[in-house]
Parts: structure tokens; sequence; C-alpha cells
């Protein structure tokens, strides 16, 4: 059998791993307290919370609460029975702690998971008593003066360093790191197992002992034998001997994308129902221990390439899932090349791990979304710690080098800019914190200080009180949005075309106020720092799509639509009238003045576009669905990629287009589709 403290050490494990490369972001200053010790102290105040709090909200004893809370948590990962040996060790202080009214910061420093350094400001989360910190913490110490446990230390334990468990420790570690699965048989970067960086995170590998076989590779002959690109479509039609492979995907440029981007992008989520005693239940823990293996984070239902269905029942998909229904033939082609703490300065490190090969793999849509760890640290004085505009073109510029020589020719690359994360204090300092909800005794104002002062926050910078500190990360993150705008403006690549997206930060505020939300909604609950489901799902969109062009913008994209449409002057100027006036500006002497008129509210834009502000008589019907989908039968609808091989190409060029510049919610990723990312879905009609 084995031992009951070797059981206990495995469910830490996931947790200890998580951790230490979690949101906070990665650095080399060896000066600073370590990460580990301060995630300890924040682990073991929220426990004790949560414990004090079960007991409050269901009347009980605390001994009573501990055992509730262990009979919540999954068998999985040891988890229920790692709960109980810890009570068996440490649940007596515990008890005796807060039956003398200590609140969790006195218990967890009374127990040495949370330390004061020599030198340092004393950390803690809640209000401090009203005796001297001294006097209390010497009282506490004095109830638990005979216990056996504080002979042992507890936060500078390596829990890796234990013969047992070295191996997977390293193995582990080196998953993280390197950001590739953890069970890949014949090392193709691809998996059939879902986490520790399996095909949550990348397409599912449905042939693990081949390497020739993964997600995105262009058909081994037309997939006659085997289904070489999992994709799911493979053998030969018998009725006419054509593979369907060929049948159903050739001429559709398939396309898959990949993420290459920080915590935001893996979708770090820390659930609220984890420590909100009132809310608490076995239902809450059901996903805990994919959380651990994923390293807290949600990639398989990340705004870029999650593919199920989203837990808060919103209905947007995700870029992934957008491009496979439009195509199909791109399932499971995506990539989740996003780790926590990631930046500019350490993309390096683990963007080997992308799998892309330019002779025989599809081209992809990579999207570069490094949008807080550039600026962001834990550091106390966190300015001299952020990436300057020089260092970034640097990174940058090495990581596009890479690209370029990794990607198959017709790829496109999207610079995605820094928010202004001012908006997280202004918004959010003086509610209440789900873990003080309940007694109305911690706010974000408080949690934030108390990462500052573990120095484990994700952003010291923009989660602070001190505004000249806020403003100067804010400056910082514009020059840096500028330094990527200046890059996809000036360089050129063989392999792809090179694109910059603003992070419109208050364009998202503004629509999400207009849908009847609250500003302190689009931030995740718990760390108070990333984007939540909701904010997710409005990136996708209307982040992209409602953000106002400046001269220079507008001219590059008058420009490319003069150099990518295959139409008439007068549709060009038709047509960049349109996103003119949809972009907040004047339509000017582009097109007949009565256009300008007459585009003025979203009802009525798709009748005007639909007829070209007037100039063909509006069709009854819209020719996208009419039918049945070729090749795929049932399964897909008559796509826009079918459209020009059984139509005339000038009588659908201004319903369809009317679709693609629609205001509506529903068809506003197709704008961005359509018109910002040119050829990410296939429209020969209109794109080359």
């Amino acid at each position: 059998m084995q031992s009951p403290w070797k059981i206990l050490t495995v469910a830490p494990l996931f947790l200890l791993l998580s951790l230490q490369s979690s949101a906070s972001p990665a650095n080399d200053d060896q000066s600073r307290p370590s990460h580990s010790n301060g995630h300890t102290c924040v682990g073991c105040v929220l426990v004790v919370s949560v414990i004090e709090q079960l007991a409050q909200v269901h009347n009980s004893t605390v001994q009573a609460s501990m055992e509730r809370l262990c009979s919540y948590l999954p068998e999985k990962l040891f988890l229920k029975t790692t709960c109980y040996l810890v009570i068996d060790k440490f649940g007596s202080d515990i008890i005796k702690l807060l039956s003398a009214d200590m609140n969790a910061d006195v218990v967890c420093h009374t127990l040495e998971f949370c330390k004061q350094n020599t030198g340092q400001p004393l950390c803690h989360l809640y209000p401090l008593p009203k005796e001297t910190w001294k006097f209390t913490l010497q009282k506490a110490r004095q109830i638990v003066k005979k216990s056996p446990i504080l002979k042992y230390s507890r936060s500078g334990s390596d829990i890796c360093s234990l013969p047992v468990l070295a191996k997977i420790c390293q193995k582990i570690k080196l998953a993280i790191e390197q950001s590739v699965p953890f069970k890949d048989v014949d090392s193709d970067k691809y998996s059939v197992f879902p986490t520790l960086r399996g095909y949550h995170w990348r397409g599912r590998d449905c042939n693990d002992s081949d390497e020739s076989v993964y997600p995105g590779r262009r058909p081994n002959n037309w997939d006659v034998h085997q289904d070489s690109n999992c994709n799911g479509i493979w053998g030969v039609d018998p009725k006419d001997g054509v593979p369907y492979e060929k049948k159903f995907c050739e001429g559709s440029q398939p396309r898959g994308i990949i993420l290459l981007g920080d915590s935001a992008g893996a979708h770090f989520h820390i659930s609220p129902e984890w420590i909100t005693a009132s809310q608490m239940s076995m239902n809450s823990f059901i996903n805990l221990p994919t959380a651990l293996t994923n390293e807290l984070d949600w990639p398989q239902l990340s705004g870029a390439t999650g593919f199920l269905d989203s837990t808060v029942g919103i209905k947007e998909k995700s870029i992934y899932l957008r491009l496979w229904k439009r195509n199909h033939c791109n399932h499971r082609d995506y990539q989740n090349i996003s780790r926590n703490g990631a930046s500019s300065r350490n993309l390096k490190k683990f963007i080997e791990s992308l799998s892309r090969n330019k002779m025989l793999d599809y081209p992809a849509i990579v999207i570069y979304a490094m949008i807080g760890n550039d600026v962001c640290s834990g550091k106390s004085d966190p300015v001299p710690a952020m990436t300057t505009p020089e260092k970034l073109y640097s990174n940058v510029m090495q990581t596009l080098k890479h690209l370029n020589s990794h990607l198959p020719n017709g790829s496109h690359v999207i610079l995605y800019g820094l928010p202004d994360g001012t908006f997280l204090w202004d918004n959010l300092h003086n509610r209440y914190h789900p873990l003080g909800q309940l007694n109305k005794d911690v706010t974000y104002a408080q949690l934030y200080s108390f990462l500052n002062c573990l120095q484990v926050s994700p952003c010291h910078g923009w989660m602070s009180s001190n505004k000249t500190l806020r403003t100067l990360t804010s400056e910082r993150a514009e020059q840096l949005s500028n330094t990527l705008k200046k890059i996809a403006a000036s360089e050129k690549f063989t392999n792809f075309n090179l694109f910059y997206m603003d992070f419109a930060f208050h364009e998202i505020i503004q629509e999400w106020q207009k849908r009847g939300g609250q500003p302190w909604q689009l931030i995740e609950p718990v760390d108070g720092f990333h984007p939540n489901e909701r904010k997710s799902i409005l990136l996708k969109g209307i982040l992209m799509t409602s953000q106002t062009l400046d001269n220079q913008e507008w001219t590059q994209l008058t420009s490319w639509i003069k150099g990518n449409l295959t139409c008439d002057s007068r549709t060009r100027e038709w047509l960049c009238c349109c996103w003119r006036i949809i972009s907040g500006k004047r339509c000017s002497s582009s097109g007949p003045k009565s256009w300008e008129r007459r585009i003025r509210s979203t009802p009525r834009l798709n009748r005007c576009l639909e007829t070209k502000a007037g100039t063909e008589p509006l069709r009854s019907t819209h020719p996208w669905g009419a039918q049945g989908g070729r090749g795929l039968g049932k399964l897909i609808p008559q796509t826009l990629w079918g459209l020009p091989r059984h139509r005339p190409k000038g009588l659908f060029f201004s319903s369809i287009f009317a679709k693609c510049l629609s205001l509506n919610e529903e068809h506003i990723w197709t704008t961005v589709q359509c018109c910002v990312l040119p050829g990410s879905v296939t429209l020969p009609l209109f794109l080359k």
C-alpha cells in the first residue's frame, strides 16, 4: 500500500506546477521573494477563509466545515484523500486559532505558510487586528506552541525533491515550459490525451503511432487509404471513384488557426465557486482536476481556439469554430501556443512547439497576442522591468522571421495591440471580491495590495492604488502598440501577409454597456485581472470591427481593397463608402451623397448594402444556405466558396457583401473575416 504522505504529494504537485507557471510574468530576478512562497501564502489564506465562511454559512463547527470542504472535492488526482490528510495534519491547529477569533492572515502566519522576511512589509488580505500585529501573532503562537507541525518548514519544501516524484515532475515541467504534449508517442506535437498540453491546446491526433499523420497537413494522396490530416475525411466514393478529400476539400483553401498568446489567450480562469462558500457544492469542483492539469487555463473554451460549448451558455463561437463552420475541411486544425506569463521576451523559449511545415501543411492564420506581460510584472517597482519599444521591435522581428521560415505560403499573421489596463482599478477597486462578499470585508483594492506585497501580482502596474504608476504602465503599453503597428505597416514577408489590430478596450466597454452589462463584468472575478469568457466573446468580433480608422489606416485599407477586389471601380467606390460610414467617418466624395443619407442605422444598413445603395433592385432571398452543401451533403449548407461555381459573379456581389459588412451581431465576425483577415475564409469571388 502507498504511504499516505506520498499520496498527499500527488495532488499538490499539479497545483504547485500550475502556480509556478501561473499568470504572474516570468523573470530571472533572484532578489525578489520566491513565487512559490508567495503563492503558498495566497493559497493558505484562501483555504482558511473558505473554511471559516463555510462554518458561517452552514452554522456549523470549523471541524464540520473542513470535512464539508473535503467532501466536495473529487477523487481524481487524490484531491479528496489529500484534503482529509491535510485536515488530519493541520486541522486541530486551525480549529484552535479560528475559535480564538484569529483571521486567515494570522492563522497562515502562525502556521508559517506566510512569512514576513526581514526588511519586508507585512502582507495581509484582511484588515489588521485591533491589537498590534506583533501582539496578535505572539498570542496566536502561544495557542499552538505545543503543535508538532511547527517543527517542520513548509514554505521552503519542494515536492519534486522526493525521489518517487522526481521523474514525473521533470516531464510535466518540460511539457509546461516547452508547451508540448505530455503524452505524445510519435513526437509530432499532437496528442490523444486532452490535458497536459494535449488536444485541449491543439488538434487531436488521430494516429499517435505515425508522425506523418496530424491535423493541418495537406492530404497524402488525397487520403485514399487513411486520414492523414485528421479532419475525418478519407476514402473513395464508390459511385464515381473520386476520393472524398478531393471531392469535398479541393479548392476550398483550408486554413488553420494558431494563437501565440499569454494567460489571456490560454483563458486563465479560477472559478468563483471554488472560493465562494455560499455557492459551493460537489458540482463546483467537477472540473478542478482538468483545470489543474491544464495549468489553470481553459484553452478548450478560449476565444481563439475553443471547441467546446461555453460554460455560461453564450452561443458565440471561437475563431476556430467560425472557420470550421465555413469549411469543415479545417476540422481539428487549431493550435493554442499560449503560456501563463508569456511575453515577447520569453516567446522564443516555447515557439518551437508550433507545428507547421512549409511544404507539407496548409497555410495558417497566426494571431500574436502578447497583451500584457511586456508591461506587467509582480515586482515592487515594475517600471524598469517593462519591455522597451526597441526591445519589443527586436523580439517581434525575431518571432516573425521564425514564422516566415515555418509557415506555408499564403498564411496571415495578425499583431494584436496592448490594452489600456487603467480600466481595472477604476472599475474594480471599491467593489467586493468574491471572498469578501459574505462579510463585506475584502475589496479588490485589498486583494491587489496583498498580491503586490507578496510580489505575485499578475500586473502591479495596473493593479495598484498609485495613479502615476497606472498611467506610466498605460503609456508604455501604447508605445508598444505603436511599435507593433509600425512593424505591420513597414515589414514584408514572403510566406504571409502581416496585419495589426488595436485592442479597442473602450469600444468594448461601450458595446457591453449598450447590451445592458456593467464594465466590471468583463473581468475575471477571482483574480481581478484576466478577461472573462464574456469578454473573450466580444474580442472575437466587436473589438476588431468597431475601431475607428485613422487617415493612414484608411489609406492602407483603401489600397488593399483596390488591390484585392476583382470588381469594377464603381463597386470599389461603393465598398469604400460603406466601410467608411460604418467606421464612423463621412462618405466624403466617395459615391453619391444619397448613399450617406441612407446608411444611417443598423436596421436599414442591410437593405442599403443589398441594393448597392439603391443602384440595384432588392432581391427577396439570399443565395447562401439556399441549397444543400456540395460534397459534404447535408452536414454543410451551400458555402460561399461554392457560389462562384454555380452563380454568375455580378449577381451576388452586393448580397454577399451585405452579409459581410452587416453591423448585426450575428454577422459581425464575418465582417472581420471578409474585410480584415483576407484569405481567412475562402472567398475566391472577391479575394485573391
